[in-house]
C-alpha cells in the first residue's frame, strides 16, 4: 500500500495528512483539525475529551479512527490519530465550537440541496452547469461534459437492467472500458494525469471525453443488440465497446501524429470565475495569526467541557470554499 504526506494550510495553519494510494483516500491528522476548529491549546486534550464522549454514546466514529506515522514538529514520526475525509466531515459535526459551525452549515446546506435534485433532478443539471462555469471550464467542455453524463446513466441503466451490481462491478466493467480504448485502466489514466481525488473526466480534454463517450455508447448499444447474460458476458460487451473507441483514437493519432491522451491535469490551467468566493477566500488567507487572547482560552476551556457534558450549539454560517481547501476535496 503506497502512501506519500503532505501538509496543507488552512488559515496559516498546518494539516498534515497522508495519500493512501491504493485506497484512493487522504487521511487526516485529527488533532490538527481539533486544532484549528477549536482554537484550543490542548487540542490533543480535547480530542482525548471528545473520542471518550463518542464511544460512551456508542458512536461509530469511534470505531473509525486509525493510525498512521506522521511527523511531528520536532521532525520525528509518531504514531497519530487520523480519519479519512468522509469520518473527519462526520467529526465536525460532533464539535461544539463557534468555529466547527461554519462546515456543519455547509454540511447541511450540500444535504438539503441533493434533497431536492432527487426531486427535481433538473436541479442537479443546473448546479452542474453553474458549479463547471465557476470553475473556469468553457462553455463548450461543459457541454461535452453533461453529455457524457447522459451516455453514462444511458450505460448504467442498460447494466443494471443485465443484473450488473451498482459499486465494484460497475467499477470492473467502467475499467474494462477504459483500457479497451485508451489502453490505460482508470487507476493508472489518473496518475498519467496526477490526479488524486479529482475527476478524471473532469480533467479530460474534449476529444477524450468524446472517445470515452464513443466507448460507452457503443458497449450500451451492442449490449442491447446481444443481450449479455452474466457479468462475464457484460465484460466482453464493455471490451468490445472500449474497442471501437480505440479505433477512432488510433485514426486520429495517425492523421495527427500526436497521441490523443493528454498528460495535463485540465484543472491547473482553470481561472475560477467566482469573485464571491475568491474574494471570500482572501479574507479568511488574510486573516492575522496571534496568540490566542484570555477571553479565548476561557471559551475554549467551555468549549471542553461542552464536549464532555455534550452542549451542542447551533449552526450560525457557512464557507464551503474553507472547507473544500482544508480537506484538499477540491484541488
Amino acid at each position: 500500500m503506497k502512501k506519500s504526506s503532505s501538509v496543507v494550510l488552512f488559515n496559516d495553519k498546518q494539516i498534515r495528512r497522508i495519500w493512501d494510494d491504493e485506497a484512493e483516500l487522504w487521511y487526516f491528522s485529527i488533532i490538527d483539525i481539533i486544532g484549528i476548529l477549536t482554537a484550543s491549546p490542548r487540542p490533543r486534550k480535547y480530542w482525548h475529551a471528545l473520542k471518550t464522549r463518542l464511544k460512551r454514546e456508542g458512536s461509530e466514529l469511534s470505531l473509525k479512527v486509525g493510525q498512521l506515522k506522521m511527523k511531528s514538529p520536532d521532525g520525528k514520526q509518531y504514531m497519530t490519530d487520523v480519519m479519512n475525509t468522509e469520518m473527519i466531515l462526520r467529526l465536525i459535526q460532533s464539535i461544539p465550537s463557534p468555529r466547527a459551525e461554519p462546515f456543519k452549515l455547509w454540511l447541511a446546506k450540500v444535504g438539503y440541496a441533493r434533497i431536492e435534485e432527487t426531486e427535481d433532478p433538473e436541479a442537479a443539471f443546473n448546479r452542474a452547469i453553474k458549479t463547471y462555469l465557476q470553475k473556469g471550464y468553457s462553455e463548450e467542455w461543459v457541454s461535452q461534459r453533461l453529455k457524457s453524463i447522459i451516455v453514462r446513466k444511458e450505460l448504467t441503466d442498460e447494466w443494471r437492467a443485465r443484473g450488473v451490481k451498482e459499486g465494484l462491478e460497475y467499477a470492473i466493467l467502467t475499467d474494462e472500458i477504459m483500457k479497451a480504448w485508451s489502453d490505460k485502466s482508470v487507476k493508472v489514466y489518473k496518475r498519467f494525469k496526477r490526479l488524486k481525488k479529482e475527476s478524471l473526466r473532469d480533467n479530460m480534454t474534449n476529444l477524450e471525453l468524446v472517445l470515452n463517450m464513443l466507448a460507452e455508447v457503443s458497449t450500451t448499444t451492442i449490449s442491447k443488440k446481444q443481450r449479455p447474460k452474466n457479468f462475464v458476458e457484460n465484460k466482453s460487451m464493455a471490451r468490445k465497446g472500449g474497442l471501437v473507441a480505440r479505433q477512432a483514437r488510433l485514426a486520429i493519432e495517425k492523421q495527427t501524429g500526436e497521441s490523443v491522451i493528454d498528460a495535463s491535469k485540465l484543472s491547473d490551467g482553470l481561472q475560477s470565475k467566482d469573485d464571491e468566493l475568491a474574494a471570500r477566500q482572501a479574507w479568511i488567507d488574510s486573516l492575522p495569526t496571534r496568540k490566542a487572547t484570555a477571553q479565548e482560552k476561557r471559551a475554549s476551556r467551555k468549549s471542553m467541557r461542552d464536549v464532555e457534558l455534550g452542549n451542542y450549539t447551533l449552526i450560525k454560517a457557512g464557507d464551503e470554499k474553507a472547507l473544500n481547501k482544508m480537506l484538499g476535496i477540491d484541488e
